[in-house]
């Protein structure tokens, strides 16, 4: 059958934004791996990424073009609107088409996709297995269900994700690609790639579980190290990479696979640097394990330090003191690794005194960078559950379901304040900001330096040069 993937995810920069950062940058890796697994069936697939096009018009002369006998759609919460009317303007342009639509929000949500009429069949959790499935029973005139239960495959038998299916549909679409992914950071040079090792979490965060128990299962799954590396060979080979990124929720929970990985990647010849995430009690509690990390390649963890405020921590089920949060950028301090801080303001029943708590870690932390956000009640978690229970969501739309900090989410929340308190955790104290200065400069100093010795050393071979040459004029005379 052929087949048109929808990757709907205009949220964040809108149509025609290719290549701007983590939202227009990065490839889905839910549907690069779809693809393959249909392939692997026998069917014709092609991606539609609507961040490459160029508005509503585009999309639907677009179908028209592919004249797909499928369109398929992944969803997050906060792309339903999008994904919606993706799915209505193909019912529209034919209604022939049998439309599918899976992710995260049918998962967790299905009975907000099931009774429209533009969706024909919705694929609960892991569709590796079952999306080709259904597609093999169409092609033969069977009946499917109109929801189909998700499984949890074996990850080492699945194909690696399809780059080349995300960059080939950007370059249809007049875009230049240059790297197969946007790098993001300084310390992640292009061309750049993510890739993900594992699927679940095994902690239990209010903000996000169960949600992510009701996609993946309750145990973490990971692919060997072996498959791992394989997949990165065939990226180097493919792409020459300079850099990559995991996309596992905590690479690190697993002390025994990481300490593996990076021995077999720094057997096996890599030197490309990589960031992945980390939890600060993971990180205090395995200083050996980062060190070699560090070794290996890696130059930044993603940290969830979420607050500053104990109670909070608790409150939200992290599992994590505020003096860990401080102790593991210590430790990351030490070994050259960058911090990339996520934390939440506005947080149910967190107040202005445990807002400022955040503040002050925050600038004994002095991270890399800052990924603030406003609390926003997500569907599937326990918190959404108590924001839902106790009349607090504020969401009326999903496209209020991004983590943005200029929102607002939820009651009760002095927002004007919280504005306030976004820019002041962003703001370095003066011994901070000297530190880094004179970090910065003591770069430019070492690669003046290092010039400096490299002009001396060139002066020397000339005089040699010039040395010897003279003394063989006077032997000859």
């Amino acid at each position: 059958m052929k087949v048109s993937l929808v990757y709907p995810g205009i949220i964040g920069k809108g149509f025609d934004s290719i290549g701007q950062g983590m939202d227009s940058g990065w490839i889905s890796h839910g549907l690069a791996i779809l693809a393959p697994c249909a392939r692997r069936a026998g069917h014709e697939v092609n991606l539609i990424d609507l961040r490459a096009l160029k508005g509503w018009d585009h999309f639907r002369q677009t179908v028209l073009e592919r004249r797909p006998d499928v369109v398929a759609v992944t969803m997050m919460s906060v792309d339903y609107n999008a994904a919606v009317r993706c799915l209505q303007i193909v019912r529209k342009v034919d209604p022939a088409i049998v439309t599918m639509v899976g992710g995260p929000h049918p998962t967790i949500l299905p009975q907000e996709v099931i009774d429209l009429e533009c969706v024909d069949h919705v694929f609960m959790g892991e569709s590796e297995e079952t999306f080709p499935r259904a597609l093999d029973a169409l092609q033969r005139g069977e009946p499917i269900p109109r929801i189909v239960p998700g499984t949890h495959p074996d990850l080492d038998s699945l194909p690696f994700a399809d780059h080349d299916l995300f960059i080939e549909e950007w370059r249809r679409q007049g875009y230049t690609v240059t790297s197969p992914e946007a790098p993001f950071v300084a310390e992640l040079p292009p061309p750049f790639v993510t890739i993900i090792a594992g699927r679940g979490c095994i902690y239990n965060c209010s903000y996000c579980q169960p949600a992510e128990r009701l996609l993946f299962g309750r145990q973490v799954r990971r692919r060997s190290v072996e498959n791992v590396l394989a997949e990165l060979r065939s990226l180097r080979e493919r792409y020459a990479f300079n850099s990559f990124m995991f996309h596992d929720d905590c690479l690190t929970e697993d002390r025994d696979w990481v300490i593996a990985f990076c021995e077999s990647y720094i057997k096996e010849g890599f030197t490309q640097p990589f960031f992945c995430q980390s939890r600060a009690d993971i990180i205090v509690k395995n200083e050996d394990m980062v060190a070699l990390m560090a070794r290996a390649g890696l130059r930044g963890y993603f940290i969830g330090f979420e607050s500053g405020s104990d109670r909070v921590l608790r409150f939200i089920h992290k599992g994590t003191r505020r003096w860990q949060n401080i102790r593991a950028a210590e430790i990351c301090r030490r070994y050259g690794i960058a911090i990339w801080a996520n934390y939440m303001l506005g947080i149910p029943t967190e107040t202005k005194e445990e807002v400022l708590e955040t503040i002050s870690m925050l600038k004994k932390i002095d991270p890399d960078y800052y990924s603030p956000a406003f609390y926003t009640p997500h569907p599937g978690s326990d918190l959404y559950t108590y924001c839902m229970e106790n009349d607090l969501s504020l969401i009326r739309n999903h496209d209020s379901y991004r983590r943005n900090p200029d929102e607002a989410k939820i009651k009760g929340i002095d927002y004007e304040w919280l504005a306030w308190a976004v820019k002041e955790s962003q703001r370095r104290t003066l011994p901070n900001r000297l530190r880094r200065w004179a970090k910065a400069n003591r770069a430019r100093y070492e690669r003046f330096l290092r010039s400096e010795r490299k002009i001396e050393e060139i002066k020397e071979h000339l005089a040699r040069h010039r040395y010897r040459r003279e003394g063989a004029t006077r032997t000859s005379s």
